[in-house]
């Protein structure tokens, strides 16, 4: 088999009730020349029985003992043989045309990377949600785009070089692994485009990550401190990277208004505007908080956003 243009890397751990949509989304793309590697995390539902009962030499099938999703991608990384990268979770599916479109875009206009838009998939609706449009530039160009650009990694086709020259890995024994992993791509690609379709769904469910907060939300602030010292010598991306600091650390803060325990919360609080107060001691500027509105209120005050977290968990338990 001649070498793939995209290789499509899925994490996979109990994923049995929606990894049918995922590889049928995969194995269906009306580009055909893809890789679709799919890692078994150590699952212990039926997520290996689906996965073989599909007869596609494009699949490549690896089963692992769990070892968490950083690993995981990291693993999925070395096996692929594709020009291209993309990452795709296994509870999400793409738009049958989303390879050929980015792959095209990449190809064209020479990029390194190629950010498109999602849609989120609710039980009963499905909310649209784009980014703002950008000309084809690059971080030294466009300090900003660490604010435009969203910081997981589905939405996104890489250029595998990209990756493989610049040494760029998952962090792995840290939960919000993947933030470290989009900035240095942003860093170090040397044009970066813009499609503003929905390509991607990405399956909200309980299960979901973004609808999880526990004890390791401590983590975010050992990953901004990774991000911050990654920039340190990078005195351009200052203000972009203060600006994306407040933003990582202030929407977590207000996350907490779902936390499993709520004096783990509280303290998350407590430890999270200890650090904003320490690092970027103006971090109540406006220009912060661009397009906030009126939550800049609570998000810039420790004692109203504990406030805020407590009243909302009140009210959802009534």
């Amino acid at each position: 088999m001649s070498k793939a243009d995209i290789s499509l890397i899925v994490p996979i751990y109990n994923a049995e009730k929606y990894l049918d949509i995922c590889i049928n989304s995969l194995i269906h793309q009306t580009k055909k020349e893809l890789e679709i590697i799919l890692i078994n995390d150590g699952s212990t539902d039926r997520s290996e029985e689906i996965i073989k009962k599909y007869n596609d030499k494009r699949i490549k099938y690896f089963k692992n003992k769990n070892q968490g999703i950083g690993k995981t991608r990291n693993f999925g990384i070395e096996k692929a043989t594709g020009k291209y990268i993309m990452f795709v979770d296994s509870d999400d599916y793409l738009e049958i045309d989303a390879c050929n479109i980015l792959f095209n875009k990449a190809e064209q206009e020479k990029l390194d990377m190629v950010v498109f838009d999602i849609s989120r998939i609710y039980s009963e609706e499905r909310k649209e949600e784009k980014t703002e449009s950008f000309v084809n530039t690059k971080l030294r160009d466009n300090p900003n785009l660490l604010n435009i650009i969203n910081l997981g990694p589905c939405n996104k086709l890489f250029l595998t070089k990209l990756i493989l020259d610049n040494n760029i890995r998952f962090v792995e024994d840290l939960k919000y692994e993947d933030v470290p992993f989009i900035v240095k791509c942003i860093d170090k690609s040397r044009q970066i485009g813009k499609v503003s379709l929905c390509l991607y769904n990405y399956v909200i469910h309980d299960n979901s990550e973004t609808t999880i907060r526990d004890e390791r939300c401590f983590d975010i602030i050992e990953i901004v401190k990774i991000i911050r010292m990654y920039f340190k010598e990078k005195k351009y991306v200052n203000e972009s990277l203060n600006r994306l600091t407040v933003r990582i650390i202030t929407n977590y803060t207000i996350q907490q208004r779902c936390q499993e325990n709520i004096n783990v919360g509280m303290k998350f609080i407590d430890v999270a505007f200890d650090y904003l107060e320490k690092t970027i001691p103006d971090y109540k500027n406006k220009k912060y908080y661009e397009g906030r509105g009126i939550r800049q209120i609570i998000e810039k005050s420790k004692y109203l956003t504990k406030i805020y977290c407590k009243l909302y968990r009140r009210l959802m338990k009534k």
